[in-house]
């Protein structure tokens, strides 16, 4: 590690001269501004460049200006990606098997942080005197509670600033915000015009800015990840409107002309063929007119939000071009996986009620045909289907998750105009979103540090792209590179490829391999693994020492038995219920809960628990929530109102279970509480109010809700209200002297231990 030295004058403030270290050797000189702009669950068709129909005219701007990269490959799903891009390392081994929530204490996967020995780009950035800004969608710490810990937030993993959510998703309209280390509210209404890709970069602006006017000779590297386009897909209804019936055709016929727009643009090879539909996709003439009509306005949603993030990158692209900054700066555009197929065969007007590919809530199209007009707004969390997934993928097969080309393959673009000769062109080179941190550094002229932060560092594992800048025809650099993600694998090597579905298998030793010659083969469309079965040996092999070298093992393992589902719900099913007591005194204000402190919302109900309150109101009007878990779109709320007690479960909007209190609440001190008694046997929960220990109403459970919000929180219902019985945040009023959280074990009869607790002094 060479040492530092300080290049300030004397006489300078702190803040003055706080940027001004340098490395004693192999400082970078004109060094450029770096931008990573990272959109959520896009198919390698979605965007105009790609072939869509999608206006997309800014980010159009930068592939025309810059280079397309057509054979670029993530890891097929979110964290994991974002882990590998910022790292420049395969994502096993940074420690990011898949969902970074999903921790299994494996080195691949120790804590739900990125190792430190694999620091991101930021830190990287740091040590050569950027300035660092991040904001958006972070996922790579599993601690996402405002009470922290933080140490895998982004303050801490090498940025100045940073302002976005930290989940896997988050409503566009009502997210949870992080400002640096602490939770703040949304800056403004939905009323008001409230939306978070508006945010995200009016905060973007606003740190460069800032930063330009009192540095402007440090260069920034500025992480913009946005919630979109994963679900749910949320716009300005005007957004939405200008697609109005461009959709009506239907995924057969659209898929088709896409695939026609990628030849004519030049984007995919002339010889490329068209994958054939899979058996999770219906044909569109055999829908009914209800169903078309809720599929149309769903894509058109996705759209008119693809479209509305496009004019917000076009407000970052216009700020950094007004500033005299846009052409000193290397801006790089991917999506994080293809499109997503947890819509279902069906849609979902509530993408929270399920995300598996085959099933969806009997009456969820009609509720969705009766609220078509809701759909991308705030009362919406809506998903499209399989249908349009696949479109989305054109040409290639399967989706986000899985290990095919739909999974994988990915819009890049890179925009660089002092490195880039031949603008609006297209790169073939195999490439993965590894390389892309590895291209940065290379471009700047530096070395990622032997030490940071006094860590010792390991190196990149990815190959820099940057020989693909002024070389179209160079070969690629990149000759082999493994996948793997909840047991679906593959593995490319020198234009072959080998995969595996698993996720149809009940076990590995029934895993069917295939093989593709993708170097002729470009859409993945032949298995030739019973023409060359060497070759398909060779890779399985290969496979199987990349996996042991990169630390794949041991695969997080989740039997899907032909039903391909929501990964991060199965992991939640297969835990344990743990029983506990979280006594909480001396409340004094409402207070997010972590997930260690909370029920385990994620069984959607499916634990039995009580919550008893001691409280002290000194007049019938102070009501408020006691206890809430989760949002808007699935949930449960325990609160006074109209002085009665209440309790609202919220079955992913489309069914309410309401109880309250047969009589109303005394005056100052009282004691209440509510017992939750589900019966697995009968797939039901009996809820019964209490009201100092004597019963005072309650309701059977019958529909428990799939997916709730991601927050818990004491003494109010933060973001979005669990019932529309009231706005939030509904905070209590009076004071909360105790509040007792308990949950059971499965093994417990939760009726005759309920019944004990209701008297608890």
């Amino acid at each position: 590690m060479k040492k530092r030295v300080f290049t300030g004058t004397v006489g300078r403030t702190m803040a003055e001269t706080r940027y001004k270290y340098r490395m004693e050797s192999n400082e970078p000189q004109n060094a450029p501004n770096v931008v990573y702009i990272v959109l959520d669950d896009m198919g390698f068709a979605q965007l105009g460049c790609y072939g869509s129909t999608i206006h997309t005219p800014n980010i159009d701007r930068l592939a025309y200006e810059g280079l397309r990269y057509n054979n670029f490959h993530t890891t097929a799903v979110c964290s994991a990606t974002r882990c590998s891009l910022l790292t420049g390392a395969n994502h096993h081994a940074a420690g990011c098997a898949s969902l970074i929530e999903l921790r299994t204490g494996a080195p691949n996967s120790p804590d739900g942080e990125i190792k430190r020995e694999y620091a991101l780009l930021s830190e990287i950035l740091k040590e050569y005197g950027y300035a660092t800004f991040a904001t958006g969608k972070w996922h790579l710490s599993a601690s996402q509670s405002p009470a922290g810990p933080v140490d895998g937030w982004p303050l801490q993993r090498g940025f100045d600033r940073y302002y976005g959510f930290l989940h896997g998703e988050n409503d566009q309209y009502h997210p949870h915000l992080i400002r640096d280390n602490t939770a703040v509210p949304q800056p403004k209404t939905v009323e008001e015009g409230y939306h978070f890709s508006e945010d995200i970069v009016d905060n973007a602006i606003d740190y460069l800015f800032e930063h330009n006017m009192n540095f402007p000779d440090q260069p920034f590297f500025l992480y913009l990840a946005f919630g979109a386009m994963h679900t749910p897909h949320h716009a300005p209804k005007e957004y939405i409107d200008a697609y109005k019936g461009k959709f009506d055709a239907g995924w057969d016929v659209i898929r088709q002309q896409w695939f026609g727009n990628q030849k004519r643009l030049g984007v995919i090879p002339q010889d490329a063929e068209l994958t054939d539909k899979n058996e999770y996709i219906d044909d569109w003439n055999n829908l009914s007119d209800k169903q078309r009509a809720v599929y149309a306005r769903e894509m058109e949603a996705f759209a008119g939000m693809l479209t509305h993030t496009d004019a917000q990158i076009g407000r970052l692209i216009d700020y950094l071009e007004l500033s005299g900054q846009l052409d000193n700066t290397v801006i790089v555009f991917l999506s994080d996986n293809g499109a997503s197929a947890e819509g279902g065969v069906y849609g979902r007007f509530n993408g929270m009620s399920g995300q598996d590919v085959t099933s969806r809530p009997e009456d969820e199209i009609d509720y969705a045909y009766e609220h078509l007009d809701e759909i991308g707004t705030e009362l919406a969390f809506n998903h499209y289907p399989t249908g349009w997934a696949n479109c989305g993928n054109t040409p290639f097969q399967w989706y986000k998750i899985w290990a095919h080309e739909g999974g994988i393959k990915d819009p890049l673009i890179i925009r660089y105009p002092a490195a880039i000769r031949d603008p609006g062109s297209v790169r073939s080179q195999y490439h993965h979103v590894s390389d892309i941190t590895p291209t940065i550094l290379d471009i700047i002229g530096v070395k990622k540090p032997e030490y940071i932060r006094g860590v010792h560092q390991q190196p990149c594992t990815g190959t820099s792209m940057k020989y693909t800048f002024d070389s179209p025809d160079a070969p690629s650099e990149k000759h082999i590179q493994y996948y793997e993600v909840h047991g679906n694998r593959g593995i490319y090597k020198d234009g072959w490829k080998a995969v595996v579905n698993h996720a149809f298998a009940e076990d590995y030793a029934k895993d069917e391999w295939e093989l593709y010659h993708v170097e002729e083969d470009y859409s993945e469309k032949y298995n030739v693994a019973e023409r060359y079965p060497e070759k398909l040996q060779e890779l399985k092999e290969d496979f199987m020492h990349e996996a042991g070298k990169y630390g794949v093992f041991p695969m997080l393992r989740f039997s899907m038995h032909g039903k391909p589902e929501n990964l991060s719900r199965q992991y939640a099913e297969k835990l344990p219920v743990q029983p506990f007591t979280h006594d909480f005194r001396h409340v004094i204000r409402p207070v997010h809960l972590n997930n260690d402190r909370s029920l385990s919302g994620n069984m959607g109900g499916k634990a039995s628990h009580m919550v008893t309150a001691f409280l002290h109101r000194d007049s019938a009007g102070e009501d408020g929530v006691i206890f809430s878990t989760g949002q808007r779109f699935g949930g449960w709320s325990f609160y006074i109102k109209d002085n009665r007690l209440k309790f609202v479960y919220n079955a992913n909007k489309f069914e309410y279970f309401e109880a309250v209190s047969d009589r109303e609440l005394p005056t100052g001190d009282v004691r209440v509480a509510y017992s939750y008694a589900y019966r697995e046997a009968e797939q039901r929960a009996d809820v019964t109010l209490y009201i100092d220990g004597a019963e005072a109403g309650g309701t059977v459970i019958t529909r428990f809700l799939y997916m709730q919000g991601f927050t818990s929180a004491l003494l109010a219902n933060y973001y979005s209200p669990v019932t529309p019985d009231y706005e939030v945040p509904f905070a209590f009023q009076g004071r909360a002297d105790r509040i007792i959280l308990q949950q059971f074990a499965a093994s417990v009869d939760p009726v005759e231990e309920l019944k004990k607790l209701s008297s608890i002094e």
